[in-house]
């Protein structure tokens, strides 16, 4: 009888214990795939004006900083081509564009709504040319004086269509329509001038300010054209609106306005 009760309890230890192996194990698995779920990094794509690629990649280095598990992408271009992008089902969490009227369109065809979208910066037009340039180009009306002058494809490009709404109002288009070399973004105008593959180029005031191969001869007036107006805004069918909107937000704070001013842009929050 006692043998029988001592094989008994040491059955019953021999099992509790490895009962306890097995509970202790499966917290610890499932505190790793806990743990594993928090750490997990979320990718959001950000469709923006060619002309913010610097102030934002600023600022995407300091939001990563502080909010590591949050991937920020970039797709930089022209406004309206990414207008036409989103329009047609690119993936995208972010529309900070160029133009209002590329915004509008996406809030017109229900791709965002307008209570997650803010008006955000602003910028102005001005007129480069190499700075190495031999000719006496100092001003819009020196103009005449080019061979080639760039300027971006006024239908799809903002800086493109306000420099033709520039040149229009001062009444001289019609004399050098002819000349213009048009580029796909603002960017690619200002490698036209940087290159002396045309005289002179018509550029937002934030690029111009990043090259040390032009120099800034005359501004425009904000009267001869649309003005400048950088809208922000939040895909409605984001997969990620938490991570979108965190972020959507930190472009918004005093930091990232303070980037965005050194770059040249205008407050307008």
């Amino acid at each position: 009888m006692k043998k029988k009760s001592l094989i008994f309890f040491s059955s019953m230890v021999l099992f509790l214990s490895l009962a306890g192996c097995s509970n202790s194990d499966q917290s610890k698995n499932t505190g790793e795939e806990k743990q594993d779920t928090a750490g997990e990094k979320v990718e959001i794509t950000i469709s923006a004006a060619a002309s913010l690629q610097d102030a934002l990649t600023e600022i995407e280095a300091s939001f990563e900083k502080e909010h590591p598990n949050v991937l920020v992408n970039f797709n930089f271009g022209a406004s309206g081509s990414l207008q036409q992008q989103i329009s047609q089902g690119a993936p995208a969490d972010l529309f900070f564009s160029a133009a209002e009227d590329k915004f509008d369109k996406l809030v017109h065809d229900g791709l965002i709504d307008e209570e997650n979208g803010i008006d955000l910066v602003g910028n102005e037009l001005v007129l480069v040319v190499p700075n190495d340039s031999a000719l006496k180009i100092k001003s819009f009306h020196d103009l005449s004086e080019a061979d080639k002058l760039s300027i971006g494809t006024p239908e799809s490009v903002p800086a493109g269509k306000y420099a033709k709404e520039l040149l229009e109002k001062m009444d001289i288009w019609n004399h050098i329509e002819e000349k213009v070399v048009p580029a796909k973004d603002v960017r690619q105008v200002l490698t036209y001038v940087e290159t002396n593959n045309v005289d002179a180029g018509i550029v937002y005031k934030t690029d111009a300010l990043i090259s040390e191969k032009v120099d800034i001869v005359d501004t425009a007036d904000e009267n001869t054209h649309d003005p400048i107006i950088y809208p922000l805004g939040v895909i409605k069918d984001t997969s990620h609106p938490e991570e979108v909107k965190l972020f959507y937000d930190y472009l918004q704070n005093e930091k990232s306005m303070s980037i965005f001013e050194d770059y040249g842009f205008k407050g307008l929050k």
